[in-house]
């Protein structure tokens, strides 16, 4: 089993930043991958950007490529999302998510992020 505590959303104006952070506990040592996933109202699941644990190669949606950073540290176990010139588009539900080698994936219960025109 993993934990992920998920923490750092709010509300912020159109054009400024937040970051989140994952704390994850547990079974950490078979952790592929950790990444941030959200959920707007209405909508589905969405893929925002993920992590490998072992090499830190990342991976970013198309919609936050340029804006939005993943980073990691291994010695707190917490991966982190670091969120610039932020958009009201991208007010939603931000979870964290980490999948082990096996492919099992755990959730994080999410954390809300709100951008106000």
């Amino acid at each position: 089993q993993v934990q992920l505590v998920e923490s750092g959303g709010g509300l912020v104006q159109a054009g400024g930043s937040l970051r989140l952070s994952c704390a994850a506990s547990g079974r950490t040592s078979n952790t592929y991958i950790m990444g941030w996933f959200r959920q707007a109202p209405g909508k589905e699941r969405d893929f925002v950007a993920h992590i490998k644990w072992s090499d830190g190669v990342t991976s970013y949606a198309d919609s936050v490529r340029g804006r939005f950073t993943i980073s990691k540290d291994n010695a707190k176990n917490t991966v982190y999302l670091q969120m610039n010139s932020l958009k009201p588009e991208d007010t939603a539900l931000y979870y964290c998510a980490a999948t082990l080698y096996s492919g099992l994936r755990y959730w994080g219960q999410g954390t809300q992020v709100t951008v106000s025109s």
